[in-house]
C-alpha cells in the first residue's frame, strides 16, 4: 500500500472518531441537560356543603356539568333566615333610636317643667326665710312661743332643701344623660348590627356557589331533602390548575428545582405534549427504611415532585399516567 493512500486512510479514521466523539458529547449533553419522570394527575377534590342548615330548594346543576367560580349550584328555603334578618334589623333601628335620644339629651319640656318647679321653690324659700326672720323678731319680744319658732326654722330649712333639690334636677336635665349610658347603648347598637351581618351572611350562605373552577363530580342530596350545616351536598373535581405527582430518585435530585418548565404527555393525546411547570419538590425522602442509609441504598431513595400543567383541552384524568420530562435550564 502507498504512503498516500495509508495517509487518506488514517486521516477517515481520524475524522470518524472525531464525529464519533463529538456525537458522543452531545448526547451525553443532552442525557445530562434533560430528566424523564413519570408519574399520575393528581386531581384535587372539594366537597362542598351549605354553612347553615335547612330545607333544599333547588339543585341547579348535575355530574359531569362544568362550572365556573362563584356560579350557583343549590338554594336552600330562606323563609325563616329573611324573617330572622328581619328582626335583626328591627331590633337595630330600636336600638339606634334609643342611643340618638340619649345622645340628644333630655326633651325642652322636661327642661322648662324643671325650670318651673325651681322657680316655684325659690318663691317658698323666700317667703319661708322672711317669715322665720319675723318670728325670730316676735320671739325676741315674747310675743310668741319657742314652738312656733322652731316650727319656722324646720319650715324656712325645708324649703331650702327643696329648692337644692330642685335645682339639682335642673342641672341634671340641662347636661344631659350620663356618658355611662351613651356609651353602654352605643354598645348595644354595635352588638345589634353584629346580629344583623350575620344574619345578612347566613341568608347570603342559603345559595352555595362553585368556589372554583371544574366538574362536578358527585351530586349526594336532592331538592326537598334537609341538609345539615357542613353535609356534603357536592363534590367538585378542581380542573384548573391540573397538579401531577411525581417522583425523582436521589442521584437526580439537583437537576430539579422548583419553577424550572418541563413537557407533559399523557396516552391518551398521542403526539401532543403540555407546558407546565415545577411547583414543589419535596424535603423529605420518601420509601426509607431507615434512617440511615449505606452508599449503595442511598441511590434508591425518591423525593416527590408536584407539578403544575396546562391541560385546555381537558384530556387528563385523576390517575392517569404521565410522562414529564423536565426541560434543561438555558445557560
Amino acid at each position: 500500500m502507498s504512503v498516500p493512500r495509508k495517509i487518506r486512510i488514517i486521516a477517515v479514521l481520524a475524522a470518524l472518531a472525531a464525529i464519533g466523539l463529538l456525537a458522543w458529547h452531545l448526547l451525553g449533553a443532552r442525557r445530562d441537560g434533560g430528566l424523564t419522570v413519570y408519574g399520575n394527575v393528581d386531581i384535587r377534590q372539594v366537597d362542598l356543603s351549605f354553612r347553615v342548615g335547612g330545607r333544599i330548594a333547588t339543585v341547579l346543576v348535575d355530574e359531569g356539568d362544568a362550572v365556573v367560580e362563584g356560579q350557583p349550584l343549590a338554594r336552600l328555603d330562606d323563609d325563616l333566615l329573611l324573617r330572622q334578618r328581619d328582626r335583626a334589623a328591627a331590633r337595630l333601628a330600636g336600638q339606634k333610636a334609643d342611643l340618638a335620644r340619649l345622645e340628644r339629651g333630655y326633651r325642652v319640656e322636661e327642661i322648662a317643667q324643671a325650670r318651673a318647679s325651681v322657680a316655684a321653690a325659690t318663691a317658698v324659700a323666700e317667703n319661708a326665710g322672711i317669715n322665720l326672720r319675723r318670728v325670730m323678731a316676735m320671739r325676741a319680744n315674747n310675743a310668741i312661743s319657742q314652738k312656733e319658732l322652731d316650727n319656722a326654722r324646720a319650715a324656712d330649712r325645708e324649703a331650702t332643701a327643696r329648692l337644692r333639690s330642685s335645682q339639682e334636677q335642673l342641672d341634671m336635665l340641662a347636661s344631659g344623660y350620663r356618658e355611662e349610658d351613651v356609651l353602654s347603648q352605643r354598645a348595644a347598637v354595635a352588638a345589634a348590627a353584629a346580629e344583623l351581618s350575620q344574619a345578612e351572611i347566613q341568608v347570603r350562605d342559603a345559595v352555595l356557589v362553585a368556589p372554583q373552577r371544574g366538574i362536578i363530580l358527585t351530586r349526594a342530596r336532592e331538592a326537598g331533602a334537609i341538609a345539615q350545616a357542613g353535609q356534603t351536598v357536592y363534590t367538585l373535581a378542581l380542573t384548573n390548575p391540573v397538579w401531577l405527582r411525581a417522583y425523582v430518585d436521589e442521584p437526580n435530585l439537583g437537576k430539579v428545582k422548583p419553577g424550572m418548565p418541563v413537557r407533559v404527555s399523557v396516552d391518551a393525546a398521542p403526539g401532543k405534549s403540555f407546558p407546565g411547570t415545577v411547583g414543589f419538590v419535596s424535603p423529605t425522602a420518601e420509601f426509607t427504611p431507615k434512617t440511615v442509609e449505606t452508599r449503595e441504598v442511598r441511590t434508591a431513595l425518591v423525593y416527590r415532585l408536584r407539578v403544575q400543567v396546562e391541560d385546555p383541552e381537558n384530556v387528563m384524568r385523576q390517575g392517569m399516567p404521565v410522562t414529564i420530562v423536565l426541560e434543561p435550564a438555558t445557560p
